[in-house]
């Protein structure tokens, strides 16, 4: 691939929703580390929406409070029944594969960029077979760094070296963009993940694509970015 100074030449791609739908997986354990604390809990339709945001933003909305050794309580239990089975409750979405390989061959440098912590996004990066398209897949900390999708997009553009004017955060969320915007990079929604078209458009992603196929087509395609 012959690069020009604007050429793009990086891809981070976030996880859930865009890569993968972990939506059985999220909302049963969400529902599990409720349920562990003494919490009722909702039903998995209404949980979808807090797939994507850290788990230390997820269950003080949930629980309803800002106690700590609460929310942490919950945590634990999520992450209980997550390393053991919630993980695997995961499909890839129809074409990723194909699209990654593709976009690997072309010579792009791709990363994995989620708001899930490392030690988990490695292992289903793995189990899905996908990491040989990976330069390497980066998320939080357990210990909750990195849970701002912004200051872990500026570590990696750093640690890196690499040049935001030529990378593209894709994502589903409208966290995701907004991580992109704040670092300068080219954005790219989603729309077949869990943000909704009217969050994705209200965020001003640079490009918006529907279907997997459409990511390729699109940073390969000069006439797509403003």
């Amino acid at each position: 691939m012959n690069l020009s100074d604007n050429t793009i030449s990086t891809l981070f791609f976030d996880l859930d929703g865009t890569l993968t739908d972990p939506r059985e997986g999220i909302t049963r354990c969400i529902q599990y580390g409720l349920e562990q604390v003494g919490r009722p809990f909702p039903r998995q339709e209404k949980l979808v929406k807090y797939i994507g945001p850290p788990l230390r933003w997820t269950f003080p909305d949930l629980l309803g409070t800002d106690d700590a050794e609460l929310v942490d309580a919950a945590i634990r239990h999520y992450r209980q029944r997550y390393a053991d089975v919630g993980l695997f409750e995961n499909v890839i979405y129809d074409g990723i594969p194909e699209l990654l390989s593709a976009l690997h061959g072309d010579g792009f440098k791709l990363y994995v960029v989620t708001s899930k912590p490392t030690i988990y996004a490695e292992r289903i990066v793995r189990h899905f077979g996908l990491d040989p398209y990976f330069d390497a897949t980066f998320g939080p900390e357990l210990n909750g760094r990195f849970d701002d999708k912004t200051e872990l997009v500026a570590h990696i553009l750093c640690e890196r070296d690499l040049q935001p004017g030529r990378t593209v955060m894709i994502g589903d969320r409208a966290s995701d963009i907004a991580a992109g915007q704040a670092n300068g990079t080219r954005t790219l929604a989603v729309t077949y993940g869990f943000g909704s078209l009217e969050e994705l458009t209200a965020v001003g992603s640079d490009t918006i694509c529907h279907r997997p196929a459409e990511i390729g087509e699109t940073v390969r395609d000069p006439s797509r970015w403003k």
